[in-house]
């Protein structure tokens, strides 16, 4: 990380739980402290760094109009994650955003829905593609739902409610 000047992914507890650490390989988010060396060899991994160089990606774009940040220790995984997942399903379902086992321990969550919204609007008009199952979680396919509100139950509107 460090030497590379490669510093946006973040770690949290090695674990696989939190989500923070995610990349995209091979057009998958993978959690990156589950991924070995040996099974990335070959691959093309992107990190938050590589997802846009100048941040025009919509959901980088939609981060800063939405102000979702708050700590920022969550804020690349939550990218990555839902930049392969949009790849895959440019808008994706309350259940496929409730499917994430990305973690906001600071409460962003309505703020990250808005701009799941807002970035949706952008990046691709409604699709027919069928959802994809783009997260890769050893032992945990569907992930934790109530992980990615953090217990809280929240309907997602396309598009988002500006009021």
């Amino acid at each position: 990380r460090g030497a590379s000047n490669v510093t946006g992914t973040n770690h949290g507890w090695f674990s696989g739980d939190c989500g923070s650490c995610t990349v995209i390989v091979d057009g998958r988010a993978v959690l990156s402290c589950q991924l070995t060396i040996a099974a990335a060899e070959g691959a093309e991994v992107t990190t938050i760094e590589g997802l846009s160089a100048d941040r025009a990606h919509p959901l980088q774009q939609a981060w800063a109009v939405e102000q979702v940040g708050q700590c920022g220790r969550c804020d690349p995984g939550f990218i990555m994650a839902l930049a392969a997942l949009m790849r895959a399903t440019p808008r994706p379902t309350p259940e496929q955003l409730s499917s994430l086992p990305n973690i906001c321990r600071c409460g962003a969550t309505p703020r990250i829905l808005k701009a799941i919204g807002r970035a949706a609007q952008v990046a691709a008009p409604l699709s027919s593609a069928s959802p994809d199952q783009t997260r890769t979680r050893p032992g945990d396919e569907q992930g934790d739902s109530s992980r990615f509100s953090n217990g809280s139950s929240t309907v997602v509107q396309f598009p988002p409610n500006d009021s």
